[in-house]
């Protein structure tokens, strides 16, 4: 995860932040919505975030789904800026632009933020 998030300029405690939150790094997790791996991303996602990189992304992969999760934010954080980026992630950009961050949205960018922040200071979940 650090050296997808160095390769693509994210910061890697905001990837190993983002994927705590989604999935306590379990790359077998599948949501409801059928966002699969450590970043939780959809299949749709990776094959839009596979046009930014030039290279077919498995999201069911570790560091396909790494990569795909970090270029989204990375693609996100330039369309809105860093905590619209970590909204839109949870939210989706179309949704965030329409209707503004739900509460549970807020609620998602504050705990990735407290995360990243613990994650600067060298804490570690496992």
């Amino acid at each position: 995860m650090v050296r997808a998030a160095r390769l693509h300029h994210l910061d890697p405690h905001l990837a190993l932040a983002v994927a705590w939150q989604e999935s306590g790094w379990q790359q077998r997790r599948i949501s409801s919505a059928g966002a699969v791996g450590v970043m939780q991303v959809l299949p749709g996602t990776a094959a839009w975030m596979s046009s930014y990189i030039g290279r077919p992304l498995n999201p069911y992969g570790l560091y396909d789904n790494v990569t795909a999760g970090v270029v989204l934010i990375k693609v996100l954080n330039r369309q809105t800026g860093p905590r619209k980026a970590i909204a839109s992630y949870f939210q989706g950009l179309g949704s965030v632009q329409q209707h503004g961050l739900y509460t549970s949205t807020k609620a998602y960018v504050h705990s990735v933020s407290a995360l990243h922040h613990r994650m600067k200071r060298g804490w570690n979940p496992v």
